[in-house]
């Protein structure tokens, strides 16, 4: 017999909203071959959650329905052939989904012991932020010395990479909307903070463009963002805060010799995932536990008020990230 537990469930009948929004009762999963079963300690709030809310994105066959992509929390069971974990860890896993609930089941290769010295609340947001930032500059090959522009530098993803990309010797551009969003990029180690508000474009330009662009934003700038880059420059889109439909100009992408590319982490194999989360554990962990990169700011709202934290999080009022308290 199934044994309950609660998670944010959507209400459909609700709108698209975050009212739709519910802590209601679900059943809980089971560690299946390979799984461990979290109990949840906190949950980390992402763009991607506003669109899962919104009907927009899907997850990916077999994954669980409730929103959340990364969590912390402690081992409550193993399913068969799982090792090296004991009920009780600690531990924070990035997901398929299943953040907002009390339980979530997980493939083992997701879950890693959290960073030495960081709790568990911060941590729930660590790990989203990391492989992604991680997976994207690794595949583009960002290297000592070249120049990364990153838009939203004071927000989560935005601050992991200004810090990971300054650790990697790169001249770092970060774009933020306020004065005190922009002094924050630069104490992340931005080389160049610039405000969106402005013309951002134009400053990159006399700024010399753009080897890499981590882009989360998509449509709306994806001509300046072609411009922008400089011979061989790199352009990867993470994100559609503008819009997923733009025009392409070929002919300045093949002026520049420049690759236009797009990843997702939600759907990617297990294996791949799994190689992530252990970079992430093996490279990222060790420069958080010595203070080389430090955790964003956390903005903690308690899980039954899920709504409040996705109407935070689209104000673009917070800095860093928003974190759910579930256990």
């Amino acid at each position: 017999m199934s044994e309950p537990m609660h998670a944010v469930v959507v209400d459909p009948s609700a709108g698209s909203g975050p009212e739709a929004l519910t802590w209601s009762e679900a059943v809980r999963p089971v560690a299946k071959a390979g799984e461990v079963l979290v109990r949840v300690t906190a949950a980390g709030v992402n763009r991607a959650d506003l669109l899962q809310r919104q009907g927009h994105y899907p997850p990916p066959p077999g994954a669980s329905g409730v929103i959340g992509l990364e969590c912390s929390g402690t081992v409550a069971a193993l399913g068969e052939d799982v090792e090296g974990w004991s009920v009780g860890d600690e531990c924070v896993a990035l997901l398929a989904g299943g953040g907002y609930a009390e339980y979530v089941a997980v493939p083992a290769g997701q879950v890693v012991p959290p960073p030495p010295g960081v709790d568990l609340v911060t941590a729930a947001g660590l790990i989203e932020v990391a492989a992604t930032v991680v997976s994207n500059l690794d595949a583009v090959r960002l290297v000592p010395g070249e120049t990364l522009l990153v838009h939203g530098g004071a927000g989560g993803i935005g601050s992991f990479a200004v810090q990971y990309a300054h650790q990697l010797g790169a001249t770092v551009i970060a774009t933020a909307g306020s004065a005190a969003k922009l002094a924050r990029c630069r104490d992340y180690g931005a080389d160049h903070a610039l405000s969106h508000r402005d013309d951002w474009a134009s400053a990159v330009k006399d700024l010399g463009g753009a080897d890499v662009i981590l882009d989360p934003i998509g449509a709306k700038y994806l001509t300046d963002h072609v411009r922008l880059l400089r011979r061989g420059g790199r352009l990867v889109t993470i994100g559609m805060q503008g819009g997923r439909v733009g025009e392409l100009d070929l002919g300045a992408l093949l002026a520049r010799n420049g690759t236009v590319t797009a990843t997702g982490l939600r759907g990617r194999p297990l294996a791949e995932k799994a190689e992530i989360c252990a970079s992430v554990r093996d490279r990222v962990w060790p420069l958080i536990a010595s203070g080389a990169i430090r955790p964003a700011p956390t903005t903690v709202v308690p899980v039954a008020e899920a709504a409040r934290a996705h109407a935070l999080l689209e104000s673009g009022e917070t800095d860093g990230k928003i974190v759910l308290t579930v256990g």
